[in-house]
């Protein structure tokens, strides 16, 4: 093994890991930024790349009276109260500096941002930003950032290596890590070493043992939970055991199984497209009203549904009136998909099609008839819906099979408010600290989605963090 030493070791070069390294190397700090891809970025480079701040200067341009205060009552009520105080805090009162920074930097802001996003439970005020080339836009900055402290050896980046232990002292310190690159095991020193390897949304076997759900993914390929594993092999703690909330539905991956294609993403909220279908689980039953406006409530739905699977039941009027079921899609693509991609199918009669999608066929007739019975009526006794357009009885029927979707996960590193990693007792293992995804959704956003808050609070408490390290080593 040869030896490497630095100022502080960063542990993924993706969203949290290129701010920490960056801010860490303006500060005067010899970085060391270890990655097991084959490029920098991460999520970046398939993430919406939503930002999220109050009390901005794009904020104040549009008119738009903001205020930490106010985010904080927001993220509360959507969260309901479960999330940390002592990580969001911080969060709140920095990031406009950090959404004020990226503006001095030439980011390119889509023009409607800042806006209020309703792919999530919405917040009441319009702070959510991303760029004209979503979280690619982002990346463009933190790689001229990045690039120029390379040139001048500040940082140091190491590609295609993998980290595979946290070395420690005899009193349990993280002294630095072992790295495989270029072929050999490498050891390399640090005072500090920061986790910002993200979540495991994209391995299931890890999956399974942390969550307990099946797992269909919307998760950047990299995300296998590594930085779990690093800190659980000396004594990590977790924290947000328990908590999982899956994206609302995704159509099956046509050639992966296990994945989804956002490419073809169903509209299934209400306030993007009001539903003509009923879902339906795999014993043909509803299970939730589906002209319901909280996505959120859909979301917590969802959790209590066999294989987080469901089925949208539609007959053909409804693919003509209900446009666009499907992104990308329009009805004459409906109709051609059917019964040939993966997931879409279409019958003549429900019995038909029930055998197709695998849905118990005297369920599925059954609800069908309960349904139309609720629109002649205009009243569903059964769920409460209110938007009974017409009944379902034009042949042919269509079924979409649709799956709760992991995009981010809730488990992750149990930190402090300062990202120092801690053990099961509460105690804190020096030398060690992380952020993003490594600590895990439930931290900062409960058992819920908050718009912008998975890559604002790690980035924010990576440029912290970043300070916190630069001013100790200074005193020193």
């Amino acid at each position: 093994m040869s030896q490497h030493s630095h100022d502080v070791i960063v542990v993924g070069a993706g969203t949290a890991g290129l701010a920490t390294a960056i801010e860490a190397a303006a500060g005067g700090l010899r970085v060391m930024l270890i990655e097991k891809d084959t490029r920098v970025g991460g999520t970046l480079h398939t993430t919406g790349g939503h930002l999220v701040a109050a009390g901005t200067r794009r904020q104040r341009e549009y008119g738009i009276e903001d205020s930490p205060e106010l985010w904080l009552e927001d993220i509360r009520r959507i969260t309901r109260g479960l999330f940390r105080e002592d990580i969001i805090g911080p969060v709140v009162q920095n990031a406009a500096e950090f959404i004020d920074w990226l503006d001095d930097e030439g980011f390119r802001f889509s023009p409607d941002t800042p806006r209020i996003i309703y792919g999530h439970e919405p917040y009441e005020i319009a702070r959510t930003y991303y760029g004209v080339d979503a979280g690619v836009s982002v990346l463009e900055v933190f790689k001229r950032h990045l690039e120029r402290h390379i040139a001048t050896g500040a940082i140091i980046l190491w590609l295609n290596s993998p980290v595979i232990e946290l070395r420690t002292d005899d009193h349990g310190a993280v002294i630095g890590v072992v790295a495989i690159h270029d072929g050999g095991d490498v050891e390399v020193d640090a005072s500090a070493t920061v986790i910002t390897t993200g979540g495991f949304g994209n391995d299931p076997d890890l999956f399974r043992e942390l969550v307990g759900f099946p797992l269909v993914s919307g998760s950047h390929p990299t995300a296998t939970g590594d930085g779990l594993l690093l800190g659980q092999a000396i004594g990590a703690a977790f924290q947000g055991q328990g908590v999982y909330l899956p994206t609302f539905g995704g159509l099956p991956h046509p050639t992966s199984p296990g994945k989804v294609q956002w490419e073809e993403r169903p509209l299934l909220t209400a306030t993007e497209r009001m539903p003509w279908e009923i879902y339906v689980d795999k014993f043909g039953r509803r299970w939730v009203r589906e002209d319901e406006l909280s996505i959120d409530a859909k979301e917590r739905a969802l959790v209590h549904v066999p294989d987080l699977t469901f089925w949208t039941i539609c007959d053909d009027a409804a693919v003509d009136a209900s446009v666009p079921m499907v992104v990308n899609w329009s009805p004459d693509d409906v109709r051609a998909k059917a019964n040939v991609r993966v997931g879409v199918h279409k019958a003549d009669t429900l019995a038909e099609l029930a055998e197709l999608a695998g849905i118990d066929a005297g369920g599925l007739a059954d609800t069908v008839r309960r349904y139309n019975h609720a629109v002649d009526e205009g009243h569903d006794d059964q769920l409460g819906r209110q938007y009974l357009p017409a009944r379902i009885e034009q042949p042919p029927f269509y079924a979409m099979r649709n799956h709760g979707v992991t995009l981010v996960t809730f488990v992750g590193l149990d930190v402090d408010g300062q990202m120092h990693v801690r053990r099961e007792d509460g105690s804190i293992i020096p030398g060690l600290y992380a952020t993003g995804e490594t600590i895990g959704a439930a931290a900062t956003t409960g058992q819920s989605f908050c718009s912008g808050m998975m890559i604002t609070p790690g980035v924010v408490h990576g440029r912290l963090l970043a300070r916190r390290l630069a001013a100790r080593s200074l005193g020193a």
